[in-house]
């Protein structure tokens, strides 16, 4: 399989096909980062605190073009006067008191049911936020991106430092524009016992190894060619 990261390009490069949507996280962001992924997705949605962050970083510039379809989650976290803006608004304001899903949970769980309704219609999923900050939603967060793996094709986290998905077992080339995301990576082996990997294109190439949590990651690597 070819990846490619159009959304964070500045070479341009062909869509991923299929729509787009955005679950923004309580943690920060940059204002840049917010410019590339809010075009690129069709459906937005704040999950309970990164209504906060949307709210603060778009500021005084705050236009239609920047209102989530949906804000949803136990609503421990959004302030008083961000959830009375976005109500204003005429967004979708949800509080989900459920306990034994998080507030990105939720905010997938909209999205399938949209899927649901319109029959055909696959989103990939772009998530804002989550691979920093504490270190327990840290982890939920890569346990989501496995056990999302084989529903939808791409579901990618993103914050102003990284960029994470899940490679299942097969072949996969990864195009990147190392001029907007650098050159370091890592491949990890999350939510398996221990993976064997070769590569091609990376400064210490991986041949037929293994990697696992008990012994060898390729972590701090650069992309080369």
């Amino acid at each position: 399989m070819v990846w490619t990261v159009p959304f964070l390009s500045d070479v341009g490069g062909e869509c991923n096909p299929g729509p787009w949507a955005l679950v923004i996280l309580n943690q920060s962001f940059s204002r840049e980062l917010l410019d590339r992924v809010w075009p690129f997705c069709s459906w937005r949605a704040c999950a309970d605190g990164g209504a906060n962050y949307l709210y603060d970083v778009v500021g005084e510039n705050f236009t239609a073009t920047y209102l989530p379809d949906l804000v949803k989650g136990d609503l421990d976290s959004i302030r008083p006067e961000v959830r009375e803006f976005y109500a204003s608004m005429g967004v979708t304001v949800v509080e989900d008191t459920d306990q034994d899903s998080t507030d990105l949970m939720k905010c997938v769980e909209s999205i399938s049911k949209l899927e649901e309704i319109n029959p055909g219609v696959n989103y990939n999923v772009i998530i804002l936020g989550g691979l920093s900050g504490r270190l327990d939603q840290t982890i939920h967060v890569l346990s989501f991106l496995h056990k999302e793996r084989n529903r939808r094709l791409y579901t990618m986290v993103v914050t102003d430092d990284s960029l994470a998905w899940i490679l299942n077992p097969g072949s996969h080339t990864i195009v990147l524009d190392t001029k907007r995301l650098g050159p370091t990576c890592g491949l990890l082996p999350v939510g398996v016992e221990r993976a064997i990997l070769s590569t091609s294109g990376l400064e210490w190439n991986l041949d037929n190894a293994e990697s696992s949590f008990e012994g060898l990651m390729s972590t701090s690597n650069h992309v080369v060619q």
